[in-house]
């Protein structure tokens, strides 16, 4: 990969944050204590990370994260924060990881594997953040079993709908990717 940014990888960057920050912006259902199944907010990170690899799938999810902070985030503490937006996105870009083999098959395998670890990273941070953070929304249950199901409720649906629909655009993605 090269590890230099081009103006066409710095226009695209941008792109998949703007695009990221839209489809993050049209909720499908928004849970109560915060965290929302979107229209695909992760799909443009994703596929950046899949372009690029690992270390600006990373930088470009950890910008996102602080876009989406500093434009309706919510913090209580800088800890949390961290947790929940730059690095809770950044884990994204771990999708980066199978990038080299996606670029050479263009199989679907890679895209989910990435994503997959790339949601259970995120789905780490957040029930980190609830467990240290938001602990008195569990009330009287195990903190742990609260956060991780709260949490994963949400997460779960999200990397499915990004699963499907990057499986959807399979052919284009492999197409297009392997020729560029």
């Amino acid at each position: 990969m090269n590890k230099n940014w081009t103006v066409k990888m710095v226009v695209e960057a941008g792109l998949a944050i703007a695009l990221a920050f839209v489809l993050g912006n049209i909720k499908i259902f928004t849970m109560p204590q915060g965290g929302s199944i979107t229209a695909g907010q992760m799909i443009p990170l994703v596929i950046f990370a899949l372009r690029y690899g690992l270390v600006k799938g990373l930088l470009l999810g950890a910008v996102y994260g602080l876009v989406d902070m500093m434009i309706g985030g919510y913090v209580i503490h800088p800890a949390q924060g961290l947790l929940d937006y730059p690095l809770a996105f950044a884990a994204l870009g771990l999708a980066g990881i199978f990038s080299r083999e996606f670029m050479k098959s263009g199989s679907i395998k890679p895209v989910f594997v990435g994503t997959f670890i790339g949601v259970l990273v995120r789905f780490v941070c957040h029930v980190l953040t609830g467990v240290i953070f938001f602990a008195s929304y569990a009330g009287e249950q195990n903190v742990w079993i609260y956060s991780a199901i709260y949490n994963g409720s949400f997460l779960l649906v999200e990397f499915l709908i990004t699963a499907i629909i990057i499986y959807l655009l399979r052919n284009v993605l492999a197409n297009r990717l392997t020729k560029i």
